[in-house]
C-alpha cells in the first residue's frame, strides 16, 4: 500500500498529464483524443481508488473510535461500580460516627447543667464545711472554757469543803 504522500504525488502527476493532454488536444489530433480519454479514465480511476481508500480509512478510524468508546463506556461503568462500592464501604462508618457525635453533643448538653450544679453544690459544701469547722472550733473553745470553769469550780468547792471540814474539825 502506498503512503498518503506517494498517492498524492501520483494523483498530482496524473492530473498534470490530463492537463497537458487537454492542451495537446486543442491541436485537434484524433489519436491524442483517445489518449486524452484514456488519461481521463485513468485519472478518474485513480480518483475513485483514492476516494475508496479514503472511505476505507474513515471506516477504520470510525471502527477504532467505536471500539475506544466501547472501552471508555466499560471503564466508566466499572468506575461507577467502584464508586458505589466505595460509598457503601464508607457510608456505614459515616452514619455511626454521626450517631456517636450526636450522642456526644447530647451528653455535653446534659453535662453543662450538671457541672454547673456540681460547682454550685461544691461551693455550698465548702461554705457549709467552713461553717461546721467554725462551729467545731467555737465548740472546742467553749468546751475548753467549760473545762476551765468546771475545774475552777471544783477547786473552789474543794477549798470550801476543806474549809468547812476544818471548821467542822475545829468545832468538835
Amino acid at each position: 500500500m502506498a503512503t498518503p504522500k506517494q498517492m498524492w504525488e501520483q494523483q498530482q502527476s496524473q492530473m498534470q498529464r490530463v492537463k497537458n493532454s487537454g492542451i495537446i488536444s486543442c491541436n485537434g489530433s484524433p489519436i491524442k483524443d483517445d489518449k486524452e480519454e484514456e488519461m481521463s479514465r485513468s485519472a478518474l480511476a485513480i480518483f475513485k481508488a483514492k476516494e475508496e481508500e479514503i472511505e476505507k480509512k474513515k471506516m477504520e478510524v470510525r471502527n477504532k473510535v467505536h471500539a475506544q468508546l466501547g472501552r471508555v463506556e466499560e471503564a466508566t461503568k466499572r468506575l461507577a461500580e467502584i464508586r458505589e462500592e466505595l460509598e457503601a464501604v464508607t457510608d456505614p462508618m459515616r452514619k455511626e460516627v454521626g450517631i456517636i457525635r450526636k450522642r456526644i453533643d447530647a451528653v455535653n448538653k446534659e453535662l453543662r447543667p450538671l457541672g454547673q450544679s456540681c460547682q454550685k453544690k461544691e461551693k455550698e459544701y465548702k461554705e457549709a464545711l467552713e461553717a461546721v469547722n467554725e462551729k467545731n472550733k467555737e465548740k472546742a473553745q467553749l468546751v475548753t472554757k467549760l473545762m476551765e470553769l468546771v475545774g475552777e469550780s471544783e477547786k473552789m468547792r474543794m477549798r470550801k469543803l476543806e474549809e468547812l471540814s476544818k471548821n467542822v474539825d475545829t468545832v468538835k
